[in-house]
């Protein structure tokens, strides 16, 4: 739904202005970057995994034929894109009628709204959703309502952990498997997860959006071999905000100790509004001073009626003595936050320039011998 001008109910193109914003997803990833974009934000997009079709379709070819040689008693179709590329490659081998009228009697079930689509697009009906828009939920609809000893095929999504579907043979006499997609490193010369890592690490984000645990999974292991893992989770447990698109996608997230935000509906245009929400309410700092009130906005301070970016030591120096809400905070305290020289003057040309760049005289006050702090 969106108003006369096209856009959609409650937009504003300055709601996120002066926040970052990673985005790790691949598939769909545009409509994610552009929808921060036009909303102020500045996006980082650094897809952690790609999806690939596999280099020859014979494997998937192999799969439909079993599949429809079996006739299968269940199928648990699990996305959307997985229905339509399985259909589509059966399509072009002439084998598109044959799976349609193989699977006419079978009980199919659907892991969400998405896959229910696509199972309806090829001409089929499906007798149930899992109650939690999950793979493990589905499987355990399977095993709760269904009796043992029956044919099942499982169309994958690219990530299922091997024991789900053990939990499958346990129970039943046959499990087939069609793997229309699969998820893929991206290349070794993409350095935009290590340009993610560092700008995680180093306050350069102030919220991360996940739409699948394998990118989830494959950021912790790249920040792992790069020995920053522990940094990362530190990041994403305090300033840096994780949101997750629904629970499978969070699950890895909770292991670590961090937790994301999600939306009630697992659906993008919610998590996108859930971020926006999330930053306006939850991540702009204001404190009010002599000078009249000031908030920061992820990488911009508002004073004045004006909008002042910040370089990131900057900042980080205005970020503590925010913080601090008027205290005094120590000289060493606030050297701590530079990067790397021993220079003894460092933190004052730091400050220096802060000043000059905020523009208000006085804002930022100097108590000899202790530190500096915001005169309110």
């Amino acid at each position: 739904m969106t108003d006369a001008t096209g856009c959609p109910p409650g937009f504003r193109p300055d709601q996120l202005a002066g926040f970052r914003i990673g985005v790790t997803s691949d598939r769909r990833s545009a409509d994610l970057i552009d929808a921060f974009a036009r909303r102020g934000a500045q996006v980082l997009h650094a897809p952690t995994l790609r999806m690939a079709n596999a280099a020859s379709d014979d494997p998937v070819i192999a799969d439909t034929r079993a599949i429809i040689a079996a006739r299968p008693d269940v199928l648990l179709a699990t996305t959307a894109y997985g229905v339509r590329r399985w259909f589509e490659v059966a399509d072009a081998a002439g084998l598109g009628e044959d799976l349609v009228e193989a699977l006419q009697s079978t009980a199919i079930l659907v892991r969400g709204p998405k896959a229910r689509g696509g199972i309806r697009a090829a001409g089929l009906n499906d007798v149930g959703m899992s109650v939690e828009e999950t793979t493990e939920s589905l499987i355990d609809e399977v095993l709760d309502h269904h009796p043992p000893g029956l044919t099942v095929a499982v169309q994958l999504h690219g990530f299922l952990q091997a024991h789900q579907l053990d939990r499958l043979r346990a129970a039943h006499a046959r499990v087939l498997t069609v793997e229309p997609y699969r998820w893929v490193e991206t290349d070794a010369d993409d350095d935009r997860v290590d340009r993610l890592i560092d700008a995680a690490c180093s306050g350069g984000l102030d919220a991360v959006t996940f739409t699948s645990a394998p990118a989830v999974h494959a950021l912790f292991g790249a920040a792992e071999a790069r020995g920053r893992y522990d940094e990362l989770v530190d990041a994403m447990c305090g300033p840096v905000v994780a949101a997750a698109v629904g629970p499978v996608t969070a699950a890895p997230l909770l292991d670590a100790g961090i937790v994301p935000i999600q939306p009630e509906r697992f659906r993008m245009g919610a998590l996108i509004r859930l971020v926006c929400e999330h930053l306006e309410q939850s991540r702009v700092l204001r404190l009010e001073t002599r000078h009249g009130e000031l908030a920061l906005r992820g990488a911009m301070l508002e004073i004045d009626d004006r909008r002042v970016p910040l370089a990131p030591v900057a900042l980080a120096l205005l970020r503590a003595l925010v913080l601090a809400h008027g205290a005094v905070v120590a000289r060493d305290r606030l050297a701590s936050g530079l990067p790397g020289t021993g220079d003894p003057h460092a933190l004052e040309v730091a400050l220096s320039r802060l000043r000059q760049t905020i523009g208000v005289p006085g804002l930022i006050a100097t108590v000899v011998k202790r530190g500096y702090r915001i005169d309110v």
